[in-house]
C-alpha cells in the first residue's frame, strides 16, 4: 500500500469516527492517573526547558492539548482529519488546531519546545516511523522533551470498524517499547524514560520520553526523507 492509499484510509476513517470519537475519549484522562501523571512530568520538562510552544501531533478531537493548558503549556494541535479538527477547534475554542501530516510536518525547523504523539504513532507503518521520528526531531529545538504514547505488542491488526460502530479501514502496529526506544535513539533523541501500563488509555500502553540530542554528532541521525 502507497503513501498516499494508507493516509487517505487513515484521514477518512477519522473524519466518519470523529464525533463518535471525542464522546467515547473524552473522559479516559480522568480515569487514568497514570496517563495524567505522565503529561503533568512533560508539562514540568517544558517548562525546566524555558517553556513556549509545543505541538500535539495527531491531536484528534484535542483531549491532550486541552489538558496541556490546564497545565500551564502553550500546546497546539496537528490532525490528519479535517473531521477530528472541525471537533477539536468545536470543543476547545480559542486553542490553535491545524489540518497536517506527521509524515510532511509542515513546522519550522526547531521551532517548537517540545513535542507529544499521544497514541497517534500507531497507524504508522515501520518503513515510515524513521521519516516521522526525523520530522520530530526537526522540529523540536535542541534539547527539548518528547512525550510519545504507543499501543503495545508485536503484531499489526486490521481495524474495520470503531469509535461507535462506524466503518473503519486502517492498520494498527502495536510496538514493544525497547523496539520504538532503539528507533527514536537513531533518529537522534535520548530516551530518558520508558514504562509500560494498563488503563482505559490502553490494555497495555507504553509511555517514552525522550529529549532531542542536543550535540550534533551524537548518534546517528535518519533524515527527513528516510525510510
Amino acid at each position: 500500500m502507497s503513501v498516499d492509499d494508507w493516509l487517505s484510509d487513515t484521514r477518512t476513517s477519522y473524519d466518519t469516527v470523529a464525533v463518535s470519537y471525542a464522546h467515547l475519549v473524552r473522559d479516559l484522562l480522568a480515569q487514568s492517573p497514570y496517563e495524567r501523571a505522565a503529561l503533568a512530568l512533560f508539562a514540568e520538562l517544558v517548562d525546566a526547558a524555558g517553556g513556549g510552544s509545543v505541538a500535539d501531533v495527531g491531536c484528534g478531537t484535542g483531549r491532550i492539548t486541552a489538558h496541556l493548558h490546564t497545565l500551564g503549556v502553550d500546546a497546539f494541535g496537528i490532525d490528519l482529519s479535517p473531521g477530528m479538527i472541525a471537533v477539536a477547534r468545536r470543543d476547545h475554542p480559542g486553542l490553535r488546531f491545524e489540518v497536517g501530516s506527521m509524515t510532511d510536518l509542515d513546522l519550522a525547523d526547531g521551532s517548537v519546545t517540545g513535542l507529544i504523539a499521544w497514541y497517534s504513532l500507531i497507524h504508522i507503518p515501520d518503513d515510515q516511523l524513521g521519516a516521522v521520528l526525523a520530522h520530530f526531531r526537526r522540529v523540536v529545538r535542541p534539547g527539548g522533551p518528547l512525550l510519545l504514547g504507543f499501543h503495545v505488542g508485536d503484531e499489526t491488526t486490521r481495524k474495520t470498524e470503531g469509535y461507535g460502530g462506524h466503518p473503519m479501514s486502517v492498520d494498527v502496529h502495536r510496538r514493544q517499547p525497547e523496539q520504538v526506544a532503539a528507533r527514536l535513539r537513531t533518529s537522534g533523541f535520548r530516551v530518558e524514560s520508558q514504562t509500560t501500563l494498563t488503563s482505559p488509555e490502553s490494555k497495555l500502553g507504553g509511555i517514552i520520553f525522550g529529549r532531542r540530542d542536543p550535540d550534533p554528532g551524537g548518534g546517528t541521525r535518519s533524515s527527513a526523507g528516510g525510510r
